[in-house]
């Protein structure tokens, strides 16, 4: 990170390159370091973008991010070839939350209200063994809080078969989108026709157990957390 691009993230800006910057929709985008940290906070699944023998690829997978380093950590499997590759190339890692569905009276003005980022950056594989374990605890605990003290640790075999690479936050692109339809003053106002939002939200159902779970296991708390009622939900 340049000397230029601490200081912006440290004053809680991010910078502004070739890739980040925002052309279409200037108004929906933002460069404060808390909107990207907040939209990263709000999920665990992301897809990375590489070029694998030429051809783009957008990959389902899941992150987590240590907020301390400002590094983004992304899970895999050693047999993926987009994350064996992706070391070697920049790559875009998004992250996106539907708020909800824009009905306009008119087509053209329909649209989503959504939550969007994306990291730019050349990713590092991650073999150090200690900094392998606290990625993948940073992964884990951001997807479900509390389970990596709950479960088994990964075995050395097992850590072997896990790729995890990491990236930076130093290049980013945030854009959010919010509120009503914006043909309501217009002439299409005057239509006669039902406009709004319709919301989406996202939540945890009540935990199901394994059918090969023995009797008298209780749900831990920090499950019994993410359900309806806890604070996951």
């Amino acid at each position: 990170m340049s000397f230029q691009e601490q200081n912006q993230q440290q004053s809680g800006q991010l910078a502004v390159t070739g890739r980040t910057r925002h052309r279409r929709l200037r108004e929906q985008g933002s460069t404060e370091v808390a909107d990207l940290d907040a939209i990263l906070r709000a999920g665990f699944v992301c897809h990375l973008g590489v070029v694998v023998d030429g051809t783009p690829m957008a990959v389902p997978t899941v992150y987590g991010v240590d907020f301390a380093t400002r590094t983004l950590y992304v899970h895999g499997s050693v047999a993926s070839r987009s994350l064996v590759q992706a070391p070697d190339s920049t790559v875009c890692v998004t992250v996106t939350h539907i708020d909800g569905l824009v009905l306009a009276r008119s087509v053209f003005e329909h649209g989503v209200n959504y939550r969007s980022a994306m990291v730019y950056g050349v990713p590092r594989p991650v073999t150090d063994g200690d900094e392998l374990l606290h990625g993948l605890q940073i992964v884990t605990e951001n997807c479900a809080p509390g389970q990596w003290e709950y479960a088994r640790e990964p075995s050395r075999k097992e850590l072997a078969a896990t790729a995890l690479l990491a990236l930076t936050l130093e290049e980013a692109s945030v854009k959010t989108a919010s509120g009503p339809p914006q043909d309501g003053d217009g002439p299409d106002g005057e239509l006669g026709l039902w406009a709004g939002v319709v919301p989406l939200r996202t939540y945890f159902g009540a935990p199901e157990p394994d059918p090969a779970l023995p009797a008298g296991i209780a749900l831990p708390p920090h499950v019994a957390a993410l359900g309806p009622g806890g604070s996951g939900s």
